[in-house]
């Protein structure tokens, strides 16, 4: 066997490597941010800073809610300390059918998309309600550590 030969590896292709979610400081966050609250991607809509005590650390205490949910979650930590934040992507697709309570969309540049449910509630009998009317829809999806939703829809602008 060849020098060459011992060196030939063939490696499989992956993703980007793109993490779910990624660190930082407590401090730094912010209201209206993101952050990983019990293994759930929250929106921050509180958070409090409380003093240092006599041996401690500065405590912040963040309430969110989750973002697929809207479910209340509440964590305290030290501000010095990190926290993960998701990596949250929002994009829109157009409805082009709905099938067995999955939404089919399809992205600007062509491609199906079939995998995301209609969701529950009001938001999901109004995007029923609107395509059965036959207006055209566009659909905006949250999608955050490997979680994806219907969020939001308005209708498409017409093409003149």
């Amino acid at each position: 066997m060849s020098d060459d030969e011992k060196h030939e590896h063939d490696f499989e292709a992956t993703g980007a490597g793109a993490s779910l979610t990624y660190p930082m400081q407590c401090s730094a966050l912010r209201k209206n941010g993101h952050v990983v609250i019990n293994n759930r991607p929250c929106k921050i809509i509180d958070m409090s800073t409380s003093k240092t005590g006599k041996h401690g650390h500065a405590k912040v205490h963040l309430i969110a809610t989750d973002i697929f949910t809207g479910k209340k979650l509440e964590d305290i930590c030290p501000s010095t300390h990190n926290m993960n934040v998701p990596n949250v992507s929002r994009n829109e697709y157009l409805l082009v059918d709905i099938d067995d309570g999955f939404l089919n969309l399809m992205t600007s540049d062509g491609a199906e998309k079939n995998d995301v449910k209609v969701p529950e509630g009001e938001l999901g009998d109004k995007i029923k309600a609107d395509f059965e009317q036959e207006k055209e829809l566009m659909i905006s999806i949250i999608a955050a550590m490997g979680e994806e939703a219907a969020i939001a829809y308005k209708e498409a602008p017409k093409a003149s």
